[in-house]
């Protein structure tokens, strides 16, 4: 049985930084990409960020890019996510999901298992 889990959100100032993280277990971690998905409320869920199998080709979302980073350590099967200099904007649910396919769009139509969420709330 594959399960991600989120861990890491949390209430923080606007400015400050979190990093999450996302622990699979059920699968081979190292052969799947890996990305992060966020849903505000009364919005839909929107593409932060994906990572390949290898930990390069990072791709991020114009609204991240620059301040928050993807990476991965396969052998402890997490993926992370830093997130600095948060906005208001950035509160939401943060996703997990995991690809067998080598991918780096934005569609969650590619990943096949998603993490229950962490939620991250910025206050301004």
């Amino acid at each position: 049985q594959v399960q991600l889990v989120e861990s890491g959100g949390g209430l923080v100032q606007a400015g400050g930084s979190l990093r999450l993280s996302c622990t699979a277990s059920g699968l081979t971690f190292s052969t799947y990409t890996m990305g992060w998905f966020r849903k505000a409320p009364g919005k839909g869920r929107e593409f932060v960020a994906v990572v390949s199998w290898s930990g390069t080709l990072p791709y991020y979302a114009d609204s991240v890019k620059g301040r928050f980073t993807i990476s991965r350590d396969n052998a402890k099967n997490t993926v992370y996510l830093q997130m600095n200099r948060l906005k208001s904007e950035d509160t939401a649910v943060y996703f997990c999901a995991a690809s067998r396919h080598d991918y780096r769009g934005t569609a969650e139509d590619p990943y096949d298992y998603w993490g229950q969420g962490t939620q991250v709330t910025v206050s301004s």
